[in-house]
């Protein structure tokens, strides 16, 4: 009975333990969503929390750790997204279309990825921008490994998976977001037509023409 009740004790202590760090990641979260990462501080963070500044330093040691794990978990949801997109029976060119237009999605209505890249553009704190070259890169690995396996099923013609990644993600992100300043915004379909004609289209080792 004596090892039971301990036990129960240790197992509460540690759900708590839990929900005060989670406490403290969502309301982080939200203060690097409201007010950006250069103008969120520990003060801030633990006043949405509602625990104490000192209960935050006990599970990180400063906002540069904090915000880290919640770029490290924003990249886990951006991942699983992806994955979702994936269908075995399309071609690559259908598949990738859909991983970065859903991507990109994600930037656009994810609130955190908002109020980075707007600091990112505006501000330029250095922080800001090696997380959004984190998060790029992230975008890039992903479409690296679908190229990859396109070129080893002979789908596409052997070229290096990395650049052709970095340069389809950085035209996709040209047609959604900058195309759109100055132009009326393209949908879905005429971005997908565009991508497949300068890229798979070039790419295809099956002849364009009989």
């Amino acid at each position: 009975m004596t090892n039971f009740l301990i036990w129960s004790i240790l197992s509460e202590v540690s759900w708590v333990a839990i929900d005060r760090r989670q406490l403290i990641l969502e309301a982080a979260t939200k203060s690097f969503s409201l007010f950006g990462y250069k103008a969120t501080t520990m003060d801030q963070v633990s006043k949405l929390a509602n625990v104490g500044k000192g209960t935050i330093y006990t599970f990180f040691k400063n906002k540069e750790e904090l915000f880290d794990e919640i770029i490290s978990s924003l990249i886990k949801d951006m991942k699983a997204v992806a994955e979702q997109e994936i269908k075995h029976d399309s071609t690559t060119d259908e598949n990738v279309n859909r991983v970065l237009f859903k991507l990109l999605e994600f930037r656009k209505s994810h609130q955190l990825t908002i109020k980075l890249f707007q600091e990112e553009r505006e501000i330029g704190t250095q922080a800001v921008v090696d997380v959004v070259q984190r998060v790029e890169q992230a975008i890039i690995n992903y479409m690296k490994g679908i190229i990859q396996e396109a070129i080893d099923r002979g789908e596409i013609q052997p070229c290096n998976p990395e650049i052709t990644a970095f340069v389809m993600l950085k035209m996709y992100v040209s047609l959604i977001f900058d195309w759109e300043q100055q132009h009326t915004p393209l949908d879905k379909e005429e971005i997908s037509k565009l991508f497949r004609l300068y890229f798979f289209d070039g790419l295809s080792n099956k002849p364009l023409h009989p």
